[in-house]
């Protein structure tokens, strides 16, 4: 049931307790209106849920181009060291 249908049903339903007696109708009123705020506060559980997840996704993101600038960078690090080191071997061979 989508957000439409709920409030559809909601509204009918409220329109119907509206019909009953005066002594009866109480009761259904208070009953409606608590589901009416349950469903908002599960709605509002929901989008936050979903903002969550959206800023983990974007998070996950971030360290992933992160770990791999630093792989990279780590590579290329690794890669002047053994040139320095080979460098230096040739040249300590040659004295």
């Amino acid at each position: 049931m989508n957000e439409n249908d709920f409030q559809v049903k909601l509204s009918e339903l409220i329109g119907q307790i509206d019909q009953l007696p005066e002594n009866e109708r109480d009761a259904l009123q208070k009953l409606a209106a608590e589901s009416k705020s349950r469903h908002d506060k599960v709605r509002k559980t929901i989008a936050d849920l979903q903002d969550s997840i959206d800023y983990l996704r974007l998070s996950i993101k971030y360290l992933v181009f992160d770990l791999e600038a630093t792989r990279r960078e780590n590579a290329h690090l690794r890669k002047l060291l053994e040139e320095r080191t080979s460098d230096g071997t040739e040249e300590q061979g040659e004295e």
